[in-house]
């Protein structure tokens, strides 16, 4: 019998969709469950699969791959959606994608699944990135077919002794990995009503953390990498998880989001990133001693389209290609330490330093050894201000009375087009 590979969490939609593929398409379902950091036990989950009636069940420890070939490029960019959003979830799916692809061509499967809504995000990650990498592979999504609502799938569930974690007592739905966690539905779609602390796991709660005593942690890179954790070297995926628990302890990385999803609508979002909050923050605190104004700039210009890139699922794309090149090229010289205080609910940056950097005491001290030439001022300041100067001169000054103002001419002229068009 022809079979099809399933991107398996655990979770309510694709332990549902296990036994629903089959009733609906005939093909045997493989269970593809992918490590990404999402501290679970793969084994039972892995064994789920199998007992509500997988073929066969994979797992895949894809936690290296993440965080170097999609985390670090993200927090090189400075990617963050809607300048609050880390991309988490948006980062991994183009490599559950991938992995779905290499499964299913391995497996000789005629089609992939994933378990997306037909309102959510991730249908569009992961249909893109499939469609670009194997157009002749069928994509499932019994979700976004069934139609079913949440308690739909539930009483699915129960009536066909599928197994799952979740009950209508605890609606939320809950998707993390090792550079955030998601949590929406429940009570949260109501956007004036506060998250109960029930739907935090990563973060300590702030308001409890008065008597805690700061904690002040170090953090390396190498051209825009992080390495080491006070001087402690560390791969990738250790020094996430590391950072995770220690920021998570102070409360940091909480995040109350109103999102503009990609398929049109706004949906309120809770995140926690302890990790990411701290590493984008100490990362774009070196970016400012080891670029030029210029180089910040322009940079600042490209971080929102590459942000948009990785959420609108064109992670494969030609231009995410140009922009990350780009990205790296920025990178060259982004190496030093980066001093950070970890306080509740806060981490702030209280230290930098590199071989690279632009950053001149003595041009920048108000004191002894200033080597700053003060003269050069007038003539700069003539200079930067000569086309404005012209243009006051040719243009606005004769307009104004003697004791007029630009401001009071420029109010005064849309109150009389008012009064003409009434």
């Amino acid at each position: 019998m022809s079979t099809v590979v399933l991107a398996y969490s655990g979770g309510l939609d694709t332990s549902v969709a296990i036994r629903w593929i089959k009733e609906k398409y005939g093909l045997d379902v493989i269970a593809l469950t992918i490590d990404v950091g999402n501290e679970r036990d793969l084994t039972a989950i892995a064994e789920r699969a199998k007992k509500i009636g997988a073929v066969k069940s994979i797992v895949v420890d894809g936690r290296s791959d993440f965080v170097n070939y999609f985390v670090w490029p993200a927090l090189k960019a400075g990617a963050i959606y809607e300048g609050q959003y880390p991309l988490a979830t948006a980062l991994a799916r183009p490599l559950i994608g991938r992995l779905l692809v290499e499964v299913a061509r391995t497996e000789g499967s005629v089609a992939v699944a994933h378990g997306c809504t037909g309102k959510g995000n991730d249908q569009v990650r992961f249909d893109v990135s499939i469609n670009t990498l194997a157009p002749d592979l069928k994509i499932i999504a019994p979700v976004r077919e069934w139609s079913m609502t949440r308690d739909n799938e539930i009483a699915y569930a129960a009536e066909h002794n599928i197994p799952i974690p979740v009950t209508n007592a605890s609606p939320y739905s809950v998707d993390q990995n090792l550079w955030g966690r998601s949590i929406e539905c429940g009570i949260l779609e109501d956007p004036w009503a506060e998250p109960p602390e029930e739907v935090y796991a990563w973060t300590a709660n702030p308001d409890t953390l008065e008597q805690k005593e700061p904690e002040y942690v170090e953090i390396t890179f190498h051209e825009g990498i992080p390495l080491s954790l006070n001087g402690e070297e560390m791969d990738g995926a250790l020094l996430v998880e590391t950072l995770n628990k220690q920021a998570g302890a102070y409360g940091i990385g909480r995040i109350d989001h109103i999102e503009d999803r990609l398929v049109g609508i706004k949906s309120r979002e809770i995140y926690e990133a302890p990790a990411a909050v701290v590493l984008h923050a100490a990362h774009k605190a070196l970016e400012t001693l080891t670029l030029s104004r210029e180089q910040i700039r322009f940079k600042e210009l490209v971080v929102p389209e590459y942000s948009r890139l990785i959420y609108n699922g064109q992670w494969y794309s030609g231009l995410h290609q140009d922009l990350a090149t780009y990205v790296q090229s920025t990178q060259r010289f982004v190496s030093g330490t980066v001093r950070m205080k970890l306080s509740r609910g806060h981490c702030a940056i209280v230290g930098r330093k590199s071989e690279n950097s632009l950053y001149s005491h003595s041009l920048a001290t108000y004191e002894t050894g200033d080597q700053f030439d003060h003269n050069a001022a007038l003539g700069f300041i003539k200079l930067w201000g000569l086309p404005m100067t012209t243009q006051a001169q040719a243009q606005l000054l004769p307009s104004i009375g003697v004791e007029g103002n630009l401001l009071n001419n420029h109010n005064s002229k849309i109150q009389i087009a008012q009064q003409s068009e009434k």
